[in-house]
Parts: structure tokens; C-alpha cells; sequence
């Protein structure tokens, strides 16, 4: 099939991308073009396990192209699908003004019959207001179809999630782009959901949602297993070997981060109280998220007492594994508050130094996560990446002026750590 993919960010490149990989013929259209040019000369501007080596052989094979004309882009395809940016605003609400340029772009190019597919996370009632901006913009005034289709993909897992989906949920007014859409995501063999447009775009923010109460739950939990002397991951595996519960989302540490579950919860926020309803208990998911990160640096603070001039090694500037994404990273946030305090740190992140660096112009950047330690008064663990547990721990702890390590991701055994002289703070434990 002849699809579009507008915008090639985090989704919109693995959304294309993936869709080559099952032999559709795919064009991603982007307005950034030194972006299309660093795409079409092979590079990444991205960091996703598995995406470069899927672009490189699409492209080779003609199923994938890039672009900066949405014009181009239209014409030559059946559907389109919009995969632009949804920031979030002051207020909790996110900015759709991405999504109504695109719409109007689209319409403007529109000459026959097309699928016009919302891949962003939108707030409900979008496709709506999608259908209503292309229909006054269309000036040829051809019939289309707008469908929902968001996606749930993890970063860091982005390929795996697209190729083996839980679900497909498809969204439409009528049933016209049903069988369309079915062709699209035949390839992938998974379940199906075909449902109106204001329920597709609802699901995304309320498992968005849930997914973050889990986290926000396990860490509240987290906090009372500190105060009891439980092991809250000992608590996590008896909850999650419940079949209702699953053990996945059950990890505490410094609470969740980066574009999704902020953006997605504090939106969900504010579309249920411009319908009316008042979600108290997201509020408090997003509470317990704050005081997470507060309690995480007063642990610090009490253990090293004056921060002023002290000097932390920090492992981990993503907000999570397996990615270089830095946009709302609870690690970043961590190193920003401990150097308004006065700290100095050394820091390290396999994959997010280049981003992180706009963040923290004041941070030492060090290549190598053993040398990190060096000379400094304690060691940060903010971010989970597998590697770490690879951290040398004698180099380590020779290199601390004091064998002190706070771990926000709780990767070592405080026994193990005990046992090798140092004295070592984690989350729940």
C-alpha cells in the first residue's frame, strides 16, 4: 500500500520505518531539512535499538523515501498518517497547533479520495476538529475519511512494540476506511479494534494514565516499605505474580518522566475537566510523582548535609533506558536540583550526553561510566540502562572520597554493597 508518514520523530520514523519493513511503500514527509538530509544520507537523528539497520535496508530496498513536501507526500499515497509533535502547554493541555497546520497542508494538496490517520496523541474530540479544518480547507472539496490510530509504543522498545503489537485500535465515523486500514496492519497479525473516533482517542490517555498510577503506586508503596524495613521489590514480585496485577510498571525509583506519561496525565487532566470531572486521583498520581523526586534529594542532602561545592557523579541523563531521549527526564531534573544546591558533577549516559548537554552546560561530561566516580564525595545511580550493573564497583569505590552510592533505580544488592564497604542508599529498601 502507498502510505505517509508526517513527521519523523520517535514515532513517526519508527511508524514509517516499520511499515517498509512489511512491504508497503512509504514516504515520510518532515519540514526540518537538515533532518531529511541527514536521513537521506544514512544518519539517525534518533537513538531507537534496531531503527537505523530497518531504515538502511527499506531505504536500499525503495519502500522508504524522505521528503519535505507534504504535497508530495499526498498525492502519492492513499493514506496519510499525522505524526507531528503534541507539546504540552502551561495549563496541562497540550498544543494541537502542529496537528492544524498539517491539516490544512493536507487539504491544500487533496485532489482525490484519501485516509487521513491521527498517529499523535490527541485529546478527544481531535478527529473532529481535524475533519472540520481539512473540509474548509480542501478546495477541490474531494470526499475523505479521518481515523484514529494512536500508537503505544515504548521508547527504547519502539520497534518490537510496532512489529508485535497488544492491540491495533482503529477509530472512524463510518465504516468506508474500515477495510483500508485492516489492510494496513494485516502484515502484523494482531488484534484488531474497531471502534468510534472519540473512544480510540480516549483509550491512548487512559492506559497512559493508568500505566503512570501503577508507578506512582509501587512508589508510594516504596516509601512505606523504607518506613518498615520491607523490600519493596520483594512487595512488587508478590504483587505481580497476581494475574489482575502483572509485575510490569511495578518498579519504584524516581518516578516516571519523559513525553508521554507527564504530557499524557496532566492532559487527561484537563480534558476531563473541560468535560466536567474533577480526576482527583490523577492529581495525586502526579503528587506522588513530585514528592518521589523530593524525597530522592533530601535523602542526599541528609547523608552529605551541605551540597555546596560537593562533587556527584551522576549515572544516567535519559529518562529512561535504552534511548537518548532527555525531554522531561526525572535525571536531568535530579542534576538540576542538586546544582542549584551548590553541587559539582561528573556525569555519564551511553546514548543522551549530546542532548542532555544544552541541560547541564555546567556538568562534566565523561565517556567512560568507570571513571565517572573519580574524585567526587558520592556516586547518583538516575537512570536504569542494563550497563551500569557492569559498573566497575572497586574502581568505584577507590574513587569516591567517601564509599557513598544513592541508586534512584535500585540495580545493586544492598548486601553485595554493604559487603563491599560501601554505604549505599535505594529506593524502598
Amino acid at each position: 500500500m502507498k502510505l505517509t508518514i508526517i513527521g519523523t520523530g520517535y514515532v513517526g520514523l519508527v511508524t514509517g520505518t516499520c511499515f517498509a519493513e512489511v512491504g508497503h511503500h512509504v514516504i515520510c514527509v518532515d519540514k526540518d531539512a537538515a533532518k531529511v538530509k541527514l536521513l537521506k544520507a544514512g544518519g539517525m537523528p534518533i537513538y531507537e535499538p534496531g531503527l537505523e539497520e530497518l531504515v538502511k535496508k527499506n531505504v536500499r530496498a525503495g519502500r522508504l523515501r524522505f521528503t519535505t513536501s507534504t504535497k508530495d507526500g499526498v498525492e502519492k499515497s492513499d493514506i496519510i498518517f499525522i505524526a507531528v509533535p503534541t507539546p504540552p502547554q502551561d495549563d496541562g493541555s497540550v498544543d494541537l497547533s502542529f496537528i492544524e497546520t498539517v491539516a490544512r497542508e493536507i487539504a491544500g494538496s487533496m485532489t482525490r479520495y484519501k485516509i487521513i490517520v491521527d498517529k499523535s496523541t490527541v485529546p478527544v474530540k481531535t478527529g473532529d476538529k481535524v475533519a472540520e479544518t481539512i473540509k474548509r480547507y480542501c478546495k477541490s472539496k474531494v470526499e475523505f475519511d479521518v481515523v484514529s490510530n494512536p500508537e503505544f509504543l515504548r521508547e527504547g522498545f519502539a520497534v518490537g512494540d510496532f512489529i508485535k503489537p497488544d492491540r491495533v485500535v482503529i477509530g472512524m465515523h463510518s465504516k468506508r476506511p474500515e477495510q483500508a486500514m485492516r489492510d494496513v496492519y494485516a502484515p502484523f497479525e494482531a488484534p484488531i479494534i474497531c471502534t468510534d473516533i472519540n473512544s480510540a482517542e480516549l483509550i491512548k490517555h487512559a492506559a497512559n494514565s493508568f500505566l503512570a498510577l501503577k508507578i506512582s503506586y509501587i512508589n508510594a508503596v516504596s516509601v512505606i516499605c523504607e518506613a518498615s524495613g520491607a523490600n519493596v521489590i520483594e512487595v512488587a514480585n508478590g504483587m505481580g505474580m497476581d494475574a489482575r496485577i502483572g509485575r510490569r510498571f511495578l518498579d519504584a525509583g524516581l518516578g516516571f518522566g519523559g513525553s508521554c506519561f507527564p504530557k499524557d496525565l496532566s492532559a487527561f487532566i484537563k480534558i476531563s475537566e473541560q468535560l466536567g470531572y474533577e480526576f482527583s486521583l490523577l492529581k495525586e498520581v502526579q503528587k506522588i510523582n513530585t514528592g518521589q523526586m523530593e524525597r530522592f534529594i533530601k535523602k542526599i542532602s541528609d547523608t552529605l548535609w551541605v551540597l555546596k561545592d560537593k562533587k556527584l557523579g551522576v549515572l544516567g541523563l535519559a529518562f529512561k533506558q535504552n534511548t537518548d531521549d532527555v525531554r522531561l527526564s526525572p535525571a536531568i531534573e535530579l542534576c538540576q536540583q542538586l546544582q542549584k544546591m551548590g553541587a559539582q558533577l561528573r556525569v555519564h549516559d551511553p546514548r543522551a550526553m549530546e542532548k542532555a548537554r544544552p541541560f547541564l552546560p555546567h556538568a562534566t561530561f565523561v565517556k567512560d561510566m568507570d571513571a565517572v566516580a573519580e574524585g567526587c564525595d558520592a556516586l547518583v545511580v538516575a537512570t536504569e540502562w542494563p550497563e551500569f550493573k557492569k559498573l566497575d564497583l572497586e574502581r568505584a569505590r577507590k574513587g569516591l572520597t567517601h564509599p557513598i552510592m544513592f541508586d534512584g533505580r535500585n540495580l545493586f544488592d544492598p548486601e553485595e554493597m554493604e559487603r563491599l564497604g560501601f554505604i549505599y542508599k535505594s529506593i524502598g529498601r
